[in-house]
């Protein structure tokens, strides 16, 4: 059969198997078994290659760092730095208009760093988040877009995990690429900031402002945000 014929199959049964509620790699895993067996007529081979794809994965050494990412952000979920970075945050920013909002996207930039996921990110911050931001009155589109864009700095703040990834596709070298995004994550920030100070300016009401913490609440906040140094 045609290759191309056998990649069109390919991914008509893919998005088929997900459609039937298939977890996606056991779908992209059958796929690509009976793909190669397509191409060269023979199980065995076809078989085979599941265990040497898994083993490769399992003993490659640059991939042991995500899963020790994930671990280390459970950890830091569990000890309740989240919540430590984004009350540090807030008590600088917080009784700012829209500062509730600036201190979510500020705390998802410092909480990305430790995890490196984007999803971690967004779900942790918005347990932490909204619920102050919608108690202080502000709008849901501002409180909900802030932790949204927030959690996307999770993969551009290094070290991330999707560039781990991305730099053992190319063959990389994952530091260069860690170095390499650390103007554009400052940049991501800051334009995220001005966003919303814009958005406040023009429509006061989204983001109304909050009781300015005296000395010791921002005190006590910078003794419990030290530990995510």
């Amino acid at each position: 059969m045609d290759p191309i014929t056998i990649v069109l199959l390919g991914m008509g049964a893919l998005f088929v198997l997900i459609a039937l509620h298939f977890p996606i790699g056991v779908a992209m895993a059958i796929v690509g078994v009976v793909g190669f067996w397509m191409q060269i007529g023979v199980w065995g081979p076809a078989l085979s290659l599941v265990g040497i794809e898994a083993v490769g994965l399992l003993t490659n050494t640059e991939l042991a760092v995500i899963p020790l990412f994930l671990l280390m952000g459970s950890f830091a979920t569990a000890g309740g730095l989240s919540r430590d970075i984004f009350e540090l945050i807030n008590a600088f920013l917080g009784h700012r208009r829209g500062g509730l909002a600036m201190a979510t996207v500020g705390g998802c930039a410092v909480f990305g760093s430790i995890c490196g996921s984007s999803p971690a990110t967004a779900a942790t911050f918005g347990r932490v988040a909204l619920p102050e931001m919608r108690r202080l009155g502000y709008a849901p589109t501002l409180a909900g877009g802030s932790i949204a864009a927030g959690g996307t700095l999770g993969s551009l703040v290094p070290p991330s995990i999707v560039m781990v990834i991305y730099a053992v596709i190319t063959e990389q070298f994952i530091l260069d690429m860690f170095v390499a995004a650390v103007i554009p994550a400052i940049l991501a920030v800051v334009l995220s900031f001005a966003l919303i100070w814009i958005m406040v300016v023009l429509r006061p009401r989204v983001a109304p402002p909050a009781p300015r913490p005296g000395r010791g609440i921002r005190g006590g906040a910078a003794r419990r945000g030290w530990r995510v140094g």
